[in-house]
């Protein structure tokens, strides 16, 4: 893997990797949110991106509040990791990028589209897995989600059940009820990773601002209106965790997409909710060949 470098935005100090390449577009990985996840989650796919052939090069930044960044005490949104990763762009990366995002980070993407759209640094997107179409334009209302952080969070509850939810008890169960379809992949790498960046508690606060639902308003307008184009990743047995779009097969979850993106290919491959990491062969040869047919 590559070495860690640091930046610094707002005075925090930020933390990436970079594996050059000799493609006219490097890709922006974002990782996913969640109890120990941060940069490491794409290792698998950054190197088998290069033994695919593949020859972009690859960002791999660590979203404030994550992995090796600085963890202020803050309510996180979209829009803040966002401004993270426009400055990240402008001032590391310096050119437009392809941006790769796993899961309900999708709204970190559409507003890192809607920051840049301007200058275009944003030219293509990769979307894996997705949050269901009925999550991603519902919105939680601003009481529930101050009420979510500030009676629950935020506090020593909130303390409390990050420790309880860092046990690899816990994560072992929580990966096979919700996130792998072959439980045989939530392997050691997997289950070390996440207890080792879930050993520092100030990562909580990351956890729980996605948990609070700060993430969540209609993204039906700021989707409708990305120009990009857009290849959609689904796993063949994509499910969601939340009440709304929990029963909806992989294929509505994608057609969903296809029907409000302009721009938009997809497909289903095999796996669940977390196909960099389950699915990575399929993940990368769907990626990297959808790419070199762009002709950007």
């Amino acid at each position: 893997m590559a070495n860690p470098e640091a930046y610094t935005w707002n005075q925090y100090r930020c933390t990436y990797e970079y594996y050059p390449g000799q493609a006219n577009l490097p890709l922006l990985l974002i990782h996913p949110l969640g109890v120990g996840l941060s940069r490491w989650f794409w290792h698998r796919f950054c190197t088998e991106f290069r033994q695919q052939g593949f020859h972009h090069a690859l960002y791999n930044p660590d979203l404030l509040g994550c992995g090796d960044c600085d963890k202020p005490t803050v309510a996180y949104t979209p829009d803040d990791w966002a401004a993270q990763l426009e400055y990240f762009i402008r001032t590391v990366i310096q050119r437009p990028v392809a941006v790769v995002a796993q899961g309900a980070t999708l709204p970190i993407a559409i507003k890192l589209v809607e920051r840049t759209r301007e200058p275009g640094w944003v030219r293509s997107l990769v979307l894996g897995g997705p949050p269901g179409w009925a999550l991603i334009s519902t919105p939680t209302s601003a009481v529930t989600q101050k009420l979510l952080w500030n009676l629950l969070f935020s506090g020593p509850v909130g303390a409390a059940f990050f420790r309880y939810a860092r046990r690899e008890a816990f994560l072992k169960s929580f990966s096979r009820r919700q996130l792998f379809d072959d439980e045989q992949s939530i392997d050691r790498e997997w289950l070390d990773h996440l207890e080792q960046d879930a050993a520092d508690t100030a990562g909580r606060y990351a956890v729980f601002s996605f948990l609070a639902g700060f993430w969540r308003e209609d993204f039906t307008q700021a989707i409708q209106a990305i120009k990009q184009p857009t290849l959609v990743l689904f796993g063949q047995e994509a499910s969601g965790i939340d009440r709304i779009s929990r029963a909806d097969k992989a294929q509505k979850r994608l057609q969903d997409y296809l029907k409000h993106m302009p721009n938009s290919s997809g497909k289903l491959i095999s796996g669940r909710n977390v196909l960099p990491y389950e699915a990575t062969e399929e993940f990368v040869r769907a990626t990297g060949q959808w790419l070199e047919g762009l002709r950007i």
